[in-house]
């Protein structure tokens, strides 16, 4: 089980063949690497699983590999068209999860320099187009973690600034918390070569350009968001997780969040987001045991607001109304008004 969506497993992978994997979308959220929030949001499970199957069967229609099988509805597995009802459960290709040691110093990743194929690569991908109010960006950049020569740009940025081209940046996906890694540091620790870094590099950029294609005739700027990746068992690169949804990636609409980040937004605003980032500069892996403060459950009406966001954007995106609830512009304009408040 994870924070946002379980996994079931009907056919363990092994070293020479995938398996089979099922995820249930649920109605969980994160925000900042807490894991589960004391509260739900409704139909937001099958809101990802339909947006998500989405992109993945266009990109597999344009050669793509990816682990996606199709959605499960009943005893049948079938393509979005083929879809009756909406469903939150997807079926896709499993390969194995490889952890790395946690050691005194840190993480040993050397356990994947002996590995060939049919594993996750722990990396996340991240892509942004823009830098909206929010984006680590700003805080790496007054940390000095980040220059402005590696974003390719001579003065500093202001939230909502587009960038002249995509910027790529990578973090480690099996640490307690997310670590920006330099691309050699990636490399590194992934057992990647100069050749499969550059495709997988190359392969974030066509998803980003994909959800772009899709997303812009609905009126959202498509601001950023994360890919993950694994080798297959003849270790070609293969698109995995989930994609193109307002959890993976950040969204607007004339300044209004089309994502968590209405969430993230909200519990900024508490005194348990202070405490979760005091924990976090104290101990970057074990900083969950020092957060002394339990975040309370969004208020009713803008969890509503959220949970339509969520089912709105799954109708428009699929060009299906698979939910009853109102169009995506009224349900922004209800969430400007609520965080407004």
């Amino acid at each position: 089980m994870g924070s946002v969506k379980d996994l079931v497993i009907l056919e363990e992978p092994t070293r020479e063949k995938t398996g089979l994997g099922r995820f249930h979308f649920s109605d969980r959220y994160s925000v900042f690497d807490w894991g589960e929030m004391p509260d739900h949001i409704e139909g937001k499970g099958c809101a990802i699983c339909l947006s998500t199957a989405y992109f993945f069967e266009e990109l597999e229609n344009r050669g793509v590999k990816t682990h996606y099988l199709g959605l499960v509805e009943g005893d049948r597995v079938v393509d979005l068209s083929s879809l009756k009802n909406p469903s939150s459960m997807m079926q896709f290709r499993a390969v194995r999860v490889l952890h790395p040691r946690v050691t005194e110093s840190g993480y040993d990743y050397s356990v994947y320099r002996a590995e060939k194929g049919c594993f996750l690569i722990p990396l996340e991908v991240i892509y942004r187009n823009s830098l909206p109010e929010g984006s680590s960006v700003f805080r790496r950049l007054r940390e000095g973690s980040l220059t402005l020569q590696e974003l390719g740009m001579e003065e500093m940025p202001h939230p909502g600034q587009v960038l002249p081209r995509p910027l790529l940046d990578v973090s480690t996906k099996l640490e307690s918390s997310d670590r920006y890694l330099s691309w050699e540091e990636a490399k590194d620790i992934s057992g990647l070569t100069d050749d499969e870094i550059g495709r997988l590099r190359d392969t974030t950029l066509l998803v980003d350009r994909l959800i772009t294609e899709k997303v812009e005739p609905l009126g959202l700027l498509h601001e950023d968001g994360k890919v993950e990746f694994a080798f297959d068992p003849q270790r070609e690169l293969m698109l995995v997780d989930a994609l193109g949804t307002p959890d993976e990636c950040r969204f607007s609409y004339r300044g209004i969040p089309v994502s968590k980040e209405v969430a993230r937004i909200h519990y900024r605003r508490t005194p348990w987001y202070e405490d979760v980032e005091k924990a976090k500069r104290e101990d970057s892996i074990n900083w969950k045991e020092k957060v002394t403060l339990q975040p309370q459950p969004l208020p009713a009406e803008l969890a509503k607001a959220i949970s339509q966001l969520y089912m709105a954007f799954a109708n428009q995106v699929t060009g299906r109304e698979w939910f009853d609830c109102p169009p995506l512009e009224d349900v922004l304009a209800r969430v400007q008004e609520l965080l407004e408040e």
